[in-house]
């Protein structure tokens, strides 16, 4: 299950079930431990994920074809990388992070910006579809 949730790969509720399993039998919490972290990270894969990270090579899949949908400017690859370089430290990501720094400093009012509307959509939806992959 780890290694799904590292690969962005999507999570079933049997994985969830499993991984919560690994956890209270390891002794790292307790019930109300995992229900805590259930809710404060919106779901039980979420908060593992955040612990463990998204993998690089997996996070630099996840958005190969929006850049390489056009030719793409410095600007827009280093943006890029910074989404990488979060989701790979923190597993998930809030959209809105990308109004604020470090963003902000490629893209100051934010990835409108750089991309044009429908790019703009499709990076939302890229980075929703990786959160939303550790949740079953």
């Amino acid at each position: 299950m780890v290694h799904k949730l590292r690969q962005g790969k999507p999570l079933t509720q049997t994985d969830l079930a499993e991984l919560e399993k690994m956890l209270m039998s390891a002794g790292i919490g307790d019930a109300a431990d995992i229900e805590r972290a259930r809710e404060t990270s919106h779901g039980l894969g979420r908060f593992i994920r955040s612990l463990v990270g998204l993998d690089r090579a997996a996070a630099s899949a996840a958005f190969a074809e929006f850049l390489s949908s056009g030719t793409a400017t410095a600007s827009q690859i280093e943006f890029i990388n910074m989404i990488i370089e979060h989701l790979t430290h923190q597993g998930v990501m809030d959209p809105s992070l990308l109004y604020e720094q470090p963003f902000t400093a490629v893209a100051p009012t934010g990835p409108e910006q750089l991309f044009d509307e429908s790019r703009t959509a499709r990076l939302f939806k890229t980075i929703e579809a990786l959160n939303d992959s550790a949740v079953a």
